[in-house]
């Protein structure tokens, strides 16, 4: 199984610890192993629930395990490069070049910048990333220190991105402790990769909703 070859491979846990060190020295909240499988699980979560293959849920979970490792490289583009370097890795690995297309293709599209939901597998992938929003990402040990980015991230209690019992709706719910950061913070960094997370649902046949505080905002 490639994904458990992934995770067990030396030089891809050093792509993903150096990314994630790299984003530690600009300031960026965490994107090391944590993130990954979550949004590895996630990815896999959604595809899975509107009955795609096993082979397509396995292929999601390994373009949200890798997403993140163009940052190695640079923050900017990171997408494309971590593309790129999915590609590498893959081929070396001897994966089927139309299973390894579609997941260069995920990798390059998920970021708010230039990515756009192309597929569903592309679509899952922006959906479990953009979702992934909780306290624990937060690096920054001194409160009275944070940035706006901190404090969003550190505001959120809880976060659950569920589909529906009939497969029309995906609705992100978050719980936000306003005392560290309001609704609005929220949308001021958030608002394009709720868009995002609009369109890739629209790619899936779902209609997204985003409920913050049991109040629907989208």
């Amino acid at each position: 199984m490639i994904l458990e070859r992934l995770k067990n491979d030396p030089a891809v846990q050093a792509y993903i610890r150096r990314a994630d060190c790299s984003l530690l020295a600009l300031g960026f909240t965490e994107h090391s192993f944590p993130h990954v499988s979550k949004v590895a699980l996630t990815a896999r979560y959604i595809v899975e629930t509107l009955g795609y293959s096993e082979h397509d849920c396995e292929l999601a979970e390994i373009a949200g395990y890798l997403h993140d490792i163009g940052n190695l490289v640079n923050r900017a583009d990171h997408s494309q490069s971590g593309a790129v370097m999915a590609f590498r890795i893959l081929n070396e690995y001897g994966m089927d070049p139309e299973d390894i297309a579609t997941v260069v293709t995920a990798i390059g599209n998920h970021d708010e910048g230039t990515g756009v939901p192309v597929d569903h597998i592309a679509a899952a992938l922006i959906l479990a990333d953009k979702s992934d929003v909780r306290r624990t990402r937060v690096r920054n040990a001194d409160v009275t220190a944070f940035d706006i980015h901190d404090r969003v991230n550190y505001s959120v209690k809880k976060a659950t991105l569920k589909i529906n019992e009939e497969k029309t709706i995906i609705k992100l719910k978050l719980s936000i402790d306003t005392k560290f950061g309001s609704i609005m913070d929220y949308f001021e960094i958030f608002l394009h990769r709720m868009i995002m997370c609009r369109k890739a649902a629209e790619k899936l046949g779902l209609q997204f909703k985003l409920i913050i505080n049991e109040q629907q905002l989208i």
